[in-house]
């Protein structure tokens, strides 16, 4: 990878921001796992008197002797490193009074498993924040998984922890348009196939960036029974829920196409509510989300919204991978690799390639490239049609109208007048609205369509797209 800090640098900024100022700070940093949580505060400590504590799964005596032991090393306190028997309270106070001219940064990352060995912890170091550290020199970062961190511990109304953090960041997947960073000399229509596979999770992206073909990646990093990546989703799912099978089988059905909550409950034998809980986790951990249709007044009480896998390499390894692991057991790995070849374009990289287009517009929407702001951006459908992309702005009754098309052919004129087609039966500020229109082409397009975008202001045509 290059030195570059790849799409991480107003996280780096925020925290260095609260390092800076005076007085104390207390930052939660969470998301799902792989996402690069750890590196970030690595290299935001890196220049700076800090301890890093990892917390393990162990029980809470164990934890808090390797805190002893880091303090004993960090402080060079001789107490410490001869004693046993100190609490947290003891320990902290150690860090409080050590160098109180310099700010130090305290950070305990894989936080949830303190609170899972003793459920009473987030109320000691609220009491440890509260009498000992706010008022001090001193910055902690607490760190760890979505759901365990999100829910319970520190950003919940109920935790004891709530209100006390002055900051918090939830990490997020990197961009495509950040993507080409991580690797060199990959053709635009490269990097989106590799994206299609391994998201924007660093961890993933790490285990593709030497390779130099697609689909020798899939052969080695996935398929191989050996990498981590071959069961990747089922440690994903086991270190966050407990009933890990009617998990898999929900993200299964999604993946074959059933995105409407009747019919993945039809299709699980299940009722719609005993769904609602796994979906709601699910959409907690980043791995599957609800879409409506944009121009729904009400999102959350529509009752056309979608489910669908937001992960892509998820996405990818329950289309490709679960269904055939018998196969991959057998070592049978040509026949799964010739499924994969055959669909992998249309089944799969299609799709992701209308997630990339989205990025696309949003960035071009930041960058004032269009003559209107965008508010909202996401998907449109009725019963009968679905429109890729539709952006709105409510208060100048601007809506634009994208189709994504990732052929081989150039884009004609018949996609445009499709596009038109469709638009009429969007039921948004019908007569009172200002209608422009995008389409993005992996394979360019024709010259009739190029000459009559030339006479039409309201049409774009965007053929590459790390075009500015």
């Amino acid at each position: 990878m290059n030195n570059k800090f790849v799409d991480r640098e107003k996280e780096l900024e925020f925290l260095n921001s609260e390092y800076y100022k005076k007085g104390s700070s207390l930052i939660v940093i969470y998301g799902r796992r792989r996402i690069g949580k750890t590196a970030l505060i690595k290299r935001f400590i890196s220049n700076k008197p800090a301890l890093y504590f990892l917390a393990s799964e162990e029980m809470e005596r164990e934890n808090l002797n390797n805190f002893k032991n880091l303090i004993a090393g960090f402080t060079n306190n001789e107490l410490l490193k001869k004693g046993f028997d100190f609490s947290w309270d003891d320990l902290f106070a150690v860090l409080k009074d050590y160098k109180k001219e310099v700010k130090k940064v305290i950070v305990i990352d894989e936080f949830q498993y303190l609170g899972k060995a003793n459920n009473a912890f987030p109320s000691i170091l609220q009491r440890i924040w509260d009498t000992m550290l706010k008022d001090e020199n001193i910055m902690v970062i607490l760190c760890g998984s979505l759901i365990n961190m999100m829910e319970s511990q520190t950003l919940s109304y109920s935790s004891p922890l709530y209100g006390r953090r002055t900051g918090q960041i939830k990490l997020k997947q990197i961009s495509f348009l950040d993507y080409g960073d991580f690797f060199e000399n990959k053709s635009e229509d490269e990097l989106i196939q590799f994206y299609a596979v391994t998201g924007g999770v660093p961890k993933y992206i790490e285990a593709f960036k030497e390779e130099r073909e697609i689909f020798e990646g899939i052969r080695k990093k996935i398929l191989n029974r050996q990498s981590f990546l071959y069961e990747e989703p089922v440690f994903l799912l086991e270190k966050e829920v407990a009933d890990i099978g009617s998990y898999f089988s929900i993200i299964k059905t999604i993946a074959h196409g059933n995105h409407k909550l009747g019919k993945l409950a039809a299709a699980l034998g299940v009722n719609q509510t005993g769904l609602t809980k796994y979906l709601r986790t699910m959409i907690d951990l980043d791995l599957i989300e609800r879409q409506v249709p944009i121009t729904e007044s009400n999102p959350e009480k529509s009752k056309r919204g979608l489910y669908f896998i937001k992960d892509n390499f998820i996405e990818f390894w329950f289309k490709f991978i679960y269904p055939y692991r018998s196969y991959i057991e057998m070592e049978d790995t040509g026949f799964v690799m010739g499924k994969i070849k055959d669909s992998f374009i249309d089944y799969h990289v299609s799709f992701v390639y209308k997630k990339i287009c989205m990025e696309k517009m949003w960035a071009m929407n930041r960058e004032n490239k269009f003559s209107f702001k965008i508010l909202k951006l996401g998907r449109w459908w009725n019963n009968s049609q679905e429109i890729d992309i539709v952006g709105l702005n409510e208060e100048t009754g601007d809506i634009i109208f994208g189709e994504c098309k990732y052929l081989n052919t150039k884009v004609d004129l018949n996609v445009f007048y499709s596009l038109l087609q469709k638009s009429k039966e969007v039921n948004w500020k019908k007569g009172n609205r200002r209608e422009h229109f995008i389409i993005f082409s992996r394979s360019g397009f024709s010259p009739h369509l190029i000459e009559l975008s030339k006479k039409r202001t309201d049409l774009i045509l965007i053929n590459r797209l790390d075009s500015k």
